[in-house]
């Protein structure tokens, strides 16, 4: 079938853009739908800037002003606690044009792929002072007669995305420029119901802090039990430690940053309480490599690395697998509910307790994790992404250029038991914080839908006939 559009040459839009993909015949259909309403640009509407990326930032600082990257920003409200990559006060000075204020809204110009570019965040009231790389700008209202939730649950739409399809161009990298983003066309839609969409971000923003609490809770229940809570700020930075040989030989290796005092330290702490190793609570299943040729942009759920975290899985540069792949593959490498997921490379010890059936296959890169003791999978969990765990892995996996947890490293990580009742109380405070967190993004999409509905609605009220019209294309 042939798909085309005819233009006349008024409808060129001063013969900035001649190129087919500007002008596909879904995007004329969008745009006559937000005429509806009565449009206006977004530059005329709101502030619109573009970051920097400082060349003299350093990629290890751990504390400091936020810099957020395009990673971030996936069409969510930013929470705190997270791995942010991190500027000093000076640099952030030079680029106080681009701090970013509460409300604010996000969005990636930049990207390597097109579901990168267009991507959008909303800054929530409580979150740390911030900057942002050139590879994205921040929208911020002077208008109104219009909320920023509005704006954010708008550009997440399918009337806000056909217009990232639209504009983006791929030179290299797909891009957005600022001029273009400010040409994006946002309906006058009426206050009252701009009110219900930003009520249902605002309801999103308490339930994404709610999971940041329960999580904190829990994270703080387990360090107080094990006395570390305050380990990280107490330790004694010394420049050396003496080591025996039988020591060295015993574990192969020689390097200075394995046998540094803090991890001496904290393994003291935890053997005042019952300790075991990983292997002898659980069994390992690791993943398989297809290799890249197999990948596919639809199918069943290839999960690897990039796919985990210790919320969940992630849609971050998905990659997917062909039917009859999965089906002979499944029995030995689906996640299973109450299972662990843990990451070995890259980003090695991130762990994540499958909480609901995916069809879906690890990679090489993840291990299949299953209880076989009485103890709490999301206990487990717990401790691997905490002071704990990460420490351990810090420990085990540094060293190298790209760091890689070996599997008898993994089995060999201490777990401190502590008793039945306080797991059984960290693992529903953890679970707590998950469903938060899934409510959170359900009411997202919630006021994602209704922004569709609102225009979708228009249209079929002002013109009975447009029903079919529309249903026709989309």
């Amino acid at each position: 079938m042939t798909i085309y559009s005819i233009i006349k040459k008024s409808e060129l839009e001063g013969a900035s853009r001649i190129d087919a993909e500007y002008y596909q015949p879904e995007y004329f259909i969008f745009t006559d739908l937000l005429k509806k309403f009565g449009t206006k640009n977004l530059s005329e509407l709101s502030i619109i800037r573009s970051g920097t990326t400082p060349t003299d930032r350093d990629d290890e600082r751990k504390k400091g002003i936020i810099l957020l990257k395009t990673t971030d920003i996936r069409n969510n409200i930013l929470q705190n606690g997270k791995d942010y990559y991190f500027i000093s006060e000076k640099i952030d000075d030079r680029m106080k044009n681009t701090r970013i204020y509460k409300t604010d809204v996000l969005i990636n110009i930049v990207g390597a792929t097109l579901d990168v570019i267009g991507r959008v965040a909303f800054i929530p009231t409580n979150f740390p002072k911030a900057n942002i790389t050139q590879a994205m700008a921040l929208i911020r209202l002077k208008d109104k007669n219009f909320f920023q939730e509005f704006i954010f649950a708008f550009l997440m739409s399918k009337y806000g995305r056909f217009q990232i399809d639209k504009m983006a161009r791929p030179t290299g990298q797909y891009n957005l420029n600022l001029e273009e983003l400010g040409l994006f066309k946002i309906p006058l839609i009426l206050i009252s119901d701009q009110e219900k969409i930003k009520i249902l971000i605002q309801k999103s923003q308490d339930f994404s802090l709610s999971s940041e609490i329960f999580y904190s809770e829990a994270e703080n229940l387990l360090l107080g039990e094990l006395e570390l809570k305050d380990f990280e700020s107490e330790i004694e930075k010394k420049l050396w430690s003496v080591v025996n040989l039988s020591e060295v030989k015993n574990v192969g290796r020689i390097d200075a940053e394995y046998f540094q005092p803090k991890y001496q330290k904290m393994f003291s702490a935890i053997k005042k309480y019952d300790v075991k190793t990983l292997g002898e609570l659980v069994t390992i299943k690791k993943g398989f490599e297809p290799g890249s040729e197999s990948y596919q942009d639809e199918g069943k759920l290839f999960i690897r690395v990039s796919s985990i975290s210790k919320d969940g899985i992630t849609d971050k540069d998905q990659k997917y697998l062909k039917d009859d792949l999965y089906q002979k593959l499944k029995k030995d490498f689906e996640p299973k509910i109450g299972e662990i997921l843990l990451t070995k490379d890259a980003s090695p010890g991130i762990a994540y307790v499958v909480k609901e059936q995916m069809e879906g296959l690890i990679s090489g890169g993840v291990l299949k994790i299953k209880i076989k003791e009485d103890i709490e999978p999301e206990y487990v969990a717990l401790v691997i992404n905490s002071l704990v765990g990460q420490m351990q892995v810090e420990r085990d996996a540094g060293g190298s250029i790209i760091a890689h947890w070996k599997p008898d490293q993994i089995k060999e990580m201490q777990i401190p038991i502590l008793p039945k009742k306080t797991q059984q109380k960290i693992a529903e405070l953890v679970r707590k914080s998950h469903e938060a967190r899934r409510k959170a993004k359900e009411l997202l999409e919630e006021a994602k839908r209704k922004v569709e509905e609102l225009i979708e609605d228009k249209s079929v009220k002002d013109d009975p006939l447009e029903q079919g019209h529309f249903k026709s294309h989309l």
